[in-house]
């Protein structure tokens, strides 16, 4: 058989074996002979998994509780669902060569998927019950957590009830950016700038920050609306899938995917929501709604809801939408358009191509302007200037991508390092090779860009500065770049040579790609016609 899969790092290989990992992160002897470029092979297999996955998340779509889930979603942010299947094509195709591999994963579920392959023999799988165990009482204790948090934002914000009826909103996550005075960190001073509109928190908004921008006068939160019968229901929160109708394979995967999902929790917060904003439409009657659109379950069900009772809705594109966003799109929602917004507003030209290609009609988009995207935020390019390294907010991606640059600092290629705001990643500073927390705007020229996920990759090209897509070799870099955009992409055994012959800088215009925010096409969504 030409692939030999097993539940632990092997000690030795066969003569002409080569080894591929799959969940572990230990270090391997370095003569062991490894498979080659698995990064790539590992992306190349990602791009091919988006019918799979939109098949499997519309059957489980027709499911009772799989609007508390992200798998049937198809939120490759929030599920590795897709991962999951990428490496299942993976050791198929190694299955399929000549050559001899040795394929070492640690995961229990996806072990079970893949001993199910023509081609390969297994050895004993690894134990179930405690990863089971382990992600049942963690669940337990994520669920209780999230209901006392819930419960006490009920009873801090019961006054935000005493609200306008029938008014103009924004509805919006809880952003430390965002502030009391009107600024907003998704709809920028739109609220100053239309004096009329209301803005409602959603139920993410920690109680204490939702309190703190409501001095403003005109901000409310979702947490009001709550009802303690579905306080009580909260601990009990799960997705429960019927796989007995999917081929093995998967129904192992959506197994994992359901013990993973039901660890957290995320299930118990998307039904607080729903819950909340359900109680919310039907007390204040709003004429129209605007919010940051992703369509995550919680956005579906919204629309659903706002359908019936005749509110308009605006779903703005305030961040990006690229090739690997399965969600974001109709053929992602089992009932089609009708869970998308009347308009989803785009922050420019640059996506809708990559929206029409998910089922979105043309006439349900509208150009809008870009609140977040582009402007005077981008870095400025040097030809001799320095190497900018935007780590992951993934702290395995972040380690790969240090250790893969550090080799190449030296005096005649200085790099500066920056951290993920929200996940910060501690390393030590050495020779030509530093920490930063400038903004982007503030760096010194830079000669090049290297990121793996996030947006700074966009920022990079906008700026005209080769650009380098980092990619790791145990997971997806999600790739949020627009179908119009071609970055250089490259595992770290290619980034020295890279670094050698950098991308040519194709001239772009940001403010025609993503312009700035068109106010008056915003009073006219609002205006009362």
């Amino acid at each position: 058989m030409p692939v030999r899969l097993i539940a632990h790092i092997p000690s030795t290989l066969g003569p002409k074996e080569h080894l591929c990992l799959i969940g572990f992160t230990e270090a391997v002897p370095k003569n062991m002979a490894r498979v080659p470029v698995i990064a790539s092979h590992l992306e190349n297999a990602f791009n091919t998994v988006y019918k799979s996955w939109r098949d499997t998340a519309l059957l489980l779509q027709r499911q009772p509780t799989a609007q508390l889930a992200h798998l049937s979603t198809m939120s490759t942010y929030a599920s590795d669902f897709g991962l999951m299947l990428a490496w299942l094509k993976v050791v198929k195709d190694l299955a399929a060569a000549p050559e001899q591999t040795c394929v070492a994963c640690s995961d229990p579920w996806l072990y079970r998927a893949l001993s199910l392959l023509d081609g390969l023999s297994s050895a004993p799988a690894p134990s179930l019950s405690r990863k089971r165990l382990q992600y049942f009482c963690r669940g337990v204790l994520a669920r209780l957590w999230v209901t006392s948090r819930c419960f006490s934002a009920l009873v801090r914000t019961r006054r935000h009830k005493e609200c306008s009826i029938q008014a103009n909103w924004l509805m919006v996550y809880g952003h430390p950016e965002s502030t009391a005075d009107g600024n907003d960190a998704y709809f920028s001073n739109l609220l100053n700038d239309i004096p009329a509109l209301q803005r409602i928190m959603h139920t993410d908004c920690d109680a204490s920050f939702a309190l703190t921008l409501a001095k403003g006068k005109r901000t409310y939160s979702l947490h009001a609306w709550g009802r303690v019968r579905t306080i009580l229901k909260l601990p009990f929160a799960k997705w429960h899938p019927d796989t007995q109708h999917l081929e093995p394979k998967i129904a192992w995967l959506v197994k994992r995917a359901a013990a993973i999902e039901g660890s957290g929790g995320s299930a118990a917060m998307t039904k607080w929501q729903m819950s909340c904003q359900a109680s919310w439409l039907r007390e204040t009657q709003p004429k129209s709604v605007s919010w940051p659109w992703e369509n995550h379950p919680w956005e579906r069900h919204f629309v659903r809801q706002t359908r019936k009772l005749g509110v308009n809705t605006f779903g703005y594109q305030h961040t990006v939408v690229g090739r690997h966003m399965f969600n974001q799109g109709a053929d992602a929602n089992v009932d089609g358009i009708n869970s998308l917004p009347d308009k989803i507003l785009l922050n420019g030209p640059c996506y809708r191509d990559d929206l029409a290609s998910r089922g979105v009609p043309q006439d349900m988009m509208e150009e809008i302007g870009s609140h977040r995207i582009g402007g005077k935020k981008l870095p400025r390019y040097g030809k001799e200037g320095v190497v900018f390294l935007a780590l992951s907010n993934n702290p395995v991606f972040a380690m790969q991508m240090i250790d893969a640059a550090r080799p190449l600092a030296c005096s005649g290629m200085q790099f500066l390092i920056k951290d993920h705001p929200l996940s910060p990643y501690s390393f030590e500073d050495s020779p030509h090779f530093t920490h930063t927390q400038l903004p982007l705007e503030q760096l010194p020229p830079l000669r090049a860009l290297i990121y793996c996920t996030g947006t700074t990759g966009l920022e990079g090209l906008l700026a005209q500065i080769p650009t380098i897509r980092f990619i790791p070799n145990s997971g997806i870099a999600l790739d949020i770049l627009p179908q119009s955009m071609q970055v250089t992409s490259v595992a770290a055994s290619e980034l020295a040579a890279t670094m050698e012959k950098l991308p040519v800088i194709e001239i772009m215009n940001s403010e025609k790609l993503f312009p700035p925010p068109n106010v008056e096409k915003w009073r006219a969504l609002f205006s009362p016609t």
